[in-house]
């Protein structure tokens, strides 16, 4: 067993949660000189329910989350990180996140916000991070809130 990381997994839904998220990410990558991996998924289970299809990733669903992760991409490449890659893909977010894309890139840290939905969707959903942590094969990090820097 390894006491440093090297491929990290960083959950981006947009929410000041996962920024947070995000920045704690970019020091620990740091540290551990580990490649930096962002996600966004587009919550896809209501758009297949109603269109009975999976969307293509040309379509416009998916511009949000390419813009968000190009700016963060440009952030963690501004802040010295060397390896950073970026994945807006379709699906469920708990099952994509820890399941899907953990194994595929071997990830060995995730990092992500406590809460990116609102009361109502958490509460009919579930939480994302709840289902992170619990299903992932790896190390999970829930960042709760923004984090005092010391200088």
């Amino acid at each position: 067993m390894t006491l440093k990381y090297k491929r990290i997994l960083v959950a981006i839904d947009g929410s000041k949660e996962a920024d947070w998220a995000f920045k704690k990410s970019i020091e620990i990558s740091k540290r551990n000189a580990a490649a930096l991996n962002l996600i966004y998924v587009v919550d896809t289970r209501s758009y297949s329910a109603m269109t009975k299809s999976v969307p293509d990733p040309e379509d416009r669903i998916f511009d949000h989350g390419k813009e968000l992760l190009n700016n963060y991409k440009q952030d963690a490449l501004a802040a010295g990180i060397s390896s950073v890659h970026v994945y807006v893909v379709p699906g469920s977010p708990d099952k994509v996140i820890s399941r899907d894309y953990a194994k595929r890139l071997d990830i060995d840290l995730i990092v992500c916000g406590a809460q990116g939905l609102n009361a109502i969707e958490q509460y009919i959903l579930g939480s994302v991070s709840q289902h992170i942590v619990s299903s992932s094969p790896c190390d999970v990090l829930v960042v709760r809130r923004e984090q005092k820097t010391e200088e």
